[in-house]
């Protein structure tokens, strides 16, 4: 009887996730600055961890090898836009479900070919946390635009979305722009690493005593419009996200910026009852729409 449920269970739930991956490393060798070795990549989630819209989240840890899992929308629904998606974590692990594949689910379903970018953790440099992080997302978001032909995807509709650290990626390979925080290593660095629109979801890294962290921190009228989400009870501050917006809109760069009474930190896109936060895809969707992201 056991068996015949489980089998029932696969059945359904392999209806409800999308189709295999293609699965590439980020890097042709060793990434950049690695000297160490890392005991095995692993889910780090312990029994005892606080469940997440009454489930569980895989904590992956110890990433050395960077890789994008790509996933196809259906093709009736592709709409050529496409999405890197990058986990948070802290710098230390990637929620890679919560904040990645079932992420993925929700951008196909709107036509999108979502990417998830498994990359480094836990961070190499105490000094910039986020450095082996966005290193490997300016390469991810170089390699989907090298193979947008090939993939049959727009090369000027290419986003990154972030949360929580994650965030803090997406928004700095955003301002960053061309300056590639490493030696290019073949044909694929050849073309931008530029994302075309950047999505953060409760970001951390910009605020720093309630000022903007001027220190690596370069908005200029050549960063991409970006959409905000943040609970105004978030332990990682609100201030993170009003501060990076405000310096957008000083510079003349389109954003759109949602800020919930309530919500906390780390929900990822699974709702919970009397929390519109959690609802958020909804007007981000309206947002890629609005901004002809999505045609």
């Amino acid at each position: 009887m056991k068996k015949v449920c489980l089998c029932l269970w696969l059945a359904i739930t392999s209806t409800a996730v999308a189709a295999e991956p293609l699965v590439m490393n980020v890097w042709p060798g060793k990434p950049p600055g690695e000297t160490k070795e890392l005991p095995s990549e692993a889910d780090q989630t312990k029994p005892e961890d606080k469940l997440i819209a009454g489930r569980r989240i895989i904590k992956l840890g110890n990433v050395s090898t960077p890789q994008i899992a790509v996933y196809r929308p259906d093709p009736a629904k592709d709409t050529g836009a496409s999405v890197v998606i990058c986990p948070g974590g802290g710098h230390y692990i990637l929620a890679y479900d919560l904040e990645g594949t079932e992420v993925a689910t929700w951008l196909n379903e709107i036509g999108v070919t979502a990417i998830v970018l498994k990359y480094r953790v836990p961070f190499r440099d105490p000094d910039k946390r986020w450095m082996a992080a966005v290193q490997d997302a300016q390469r991810a978001i170089s390699l989907v635009r090298s193979k947008a032909s090939e993939w049959k995807l727009d090369p000027k509709r290419i986003g990154l979305l972030g949360f929580s650290a994650g965030g803090q990626v997406a928004g700095m390979v955003s301002i960053f722009d061309e300056q590639r925080q490493y030696v290019a290593v073949d044909a694929a660095d050849q073309v931008s690493c530029r994302p075309d629109f950047a999505i953060l979801i409760y970001p951390g890294g910009f605020e720093e005593k309630g000022q903007l962290k001027q220190t690596d921190i370069k908005v200029t009228a050549k960063s991409p419009p970006m959409f905000f989400v943040h609970a105004y009870d978030d332990g990682v501050s609100v201030l993170n996200t009003l501060l990076l917006a405000s310096e957008l809109k000083r510079v003349g760069v389109s954003a759109e910026v949602h800020v919930y009474a309530t919500g906390g930190h780390g929900y990822g896109m699974r709702h919970v009852d009397g929390q519109p936060v959690t609802d958020w895809p909804k007007p981000c969707e309206a947002w890629m729409k609005s901004m002809r992201f999505l045609k």
